[in-house]
């Protein structure tokens, strides 16, 4: 592995995610000259919003977007390119020091300021079934179906709670697939209150009508995926006692998100937040966290859709760039998409069900093998480390831990450098982190 140029291992603004927040934060920014460079680990910038793909056609504001950062020259975006740990610091470092990777080497990148824009992932909640080949999170679906995944005549099942499962329905439908039920868990009483409010938001509203699907059923859930080597069909719960099985190819589940915050806790970010259930990165009126240097903004602080993630970018990028009044200006903006979090997240609270879900015998970490049943005897997320290995896998604990937050009311830990696995060619020819910053790695 060679060592990197250093002509731009510094930078003025370094926003990590190249999602709707992280391209709203460095186009704000951009006029004030300073040197942006923006950091993604996908091979093309929009994050999960905005994925592009052999299958996907892109909205105009994504577009829009995309043109206007090819026109700044003091932006830099590195796609293919993740945040693997801390860098050693220097005396006059304005900002932590990261250590990236992309596919040819590693490097120590300093910054004056850093926006953190690393959005969310799916939550996903252990059933029987799965993990039979066949079973996804509905975004997990949505993506490779973006990518270009055939599900041409396949029949699927999209369950879960949310507004995604009836985009992922239209997307689905459109690439030619039969969506045979998509199943909500929430109550018609909710999606009826929450259709009521959307007046407030006409774009939302209009969108809605157009992802109405006759397949729709309220007060659904799973109950279990089935089948030989590759899931045949799928049980469902419908109200209280009523149940039926649906032979599919596919089943989508998502319960909603749970915000990236690895990177953030790394660096000391505290957690809070009303709109992710207090487990976001906790952000002050300019979008500055309690660690000096640091902001973040878009849903690794919470949710709110993009519009949300797009106001909190472009606020975070004026007011790292110095630019205080245009971040100022930005708030009525934020606040109409606050209350819209706001109503999403009490319009389709968890039913008590999805807790009673998993067998004795269903993997709750499937990196480790890890059933439910050895997790339902410990007292807390350390000690189910200790005595199971429960979260000591690939994944580091991020589908797991949220799920025992879900089923046991555990907190994971705050992660440790370093923050994902890295080559040895990249840390031998990166200067090694202080001994203050290091320790052993999270899992």
């Amino acid at each position: 592995m060679t060592q990197p140029s250093t002509a731009h291992d510094h930078c003025d603004l370094l926003i990590i995610g190249a999602g709707p927040a992280g391209l709203a934060a460095a186009l704000a920014a951009a006029p004030s000259g300073a040197s942006i460079t923006i950091v993604d680990d996908n091979p093309q910038p929009g994050g999960q919003i905005w994925r592009d793909g052999p299958a996907v056609v892109l909205p105009d504001l994504a577009q829009h977007y995309h043109k206007a950062l090819a026109q700044h020259t003091n932006i830099r975006l590195l796609n293919g390119t993740r945040v693997v740990g801390l860098g050693d610091p220097l005396p006059q470092d304005k900002a932590p020091a990261l250590l990236l990777e992309d596919a040819d080497r590693g490097w120590t990148q300093r910054s004056h300021r850093i926006v953190l824009c690393t959005g969310a992932r799916e939550l996903l909640l252990p059933f029987p079934g799965w993990t039979l080949p066949g079973v996804t999170g509905a975004g997990g679906l949505q993506a490779l179906i973006k990518a270009g995944l055939e599900v041409r005549s396949q029949r699927i099942v999209i369950a879960g709670t949310g507004p995604l499962l009836l985009a992922v329905a239209a997307i689905a439908t459109k690439a030619g697939a039969t969506v045979v039920r998509v199943a909500e868990q929430a109550p018609w009483s909710a999606l009826a209150g929450f259709a009521a409010q959307l007046v407030r938001w006409p774009a939302k509203a209009a969108q809605a009508l157009t992802l109405l699907n006759p397949s729709l059923r309220a007060s659904t859930h799973v109950l279990a995926a089935q089948g030989t080597g590759q899931v045949q069909s799928v049980r469902l719960r419908k109200g209280l006692q009523a149940e039926e099985t649906l032979d599919c190819d596919r089943v989508a589940c998502g319960f909603g998100l749970v915000p990236n915050t690895e990177l953030g806790q790394l660096l000391g970010c505290a957690l809070g937040g009303p709109l992710s259930g207090g487990q976001g990165l906790a952000v002050d009126a300019q979008m500055r966290t309690c660690v000096p240097g640091v902001y973040a903004a878009g849903e690794c602080t919470g949710f709110g859709g993009s519009e949300r993630a797009l106001v909190q970018g472009a606020m975070a990028g004026h007011a790292a760039a110095g630019q205080v009044q245009q971040a100022e200006a930005l708030r009525p903006q934020l606040a109409r998409w606050e209350a819209f979090g706001q109503t999403l997240q009490a319009s389709f609270p968890f039913n008590d069900a999805l807790k009673t879900l998993a067998a004795p015998d269903t993997l709750v970490c499937r990196c480790e093998d890890v059933p439910y049943g050895a997790l339902a005897a410990r007292q807390g997320w350390i000690d189910a480390k200790l005595h199971t290995r429960c979260g000591m896998g690939a994944c580091q604990g991020r589908i797991c831990g949220a799920a025992t937050r879900h089923l046991f009311g555990w907190q994971t830990s705050a992660p440790r450098h370093l923050l994902t696995p890295a080559r040895i060619g990249t840390l031998t020819t990166c200067a090694p982190v202080s001994a203050k910053a290091s320790g052993p790695p999270s899992g």
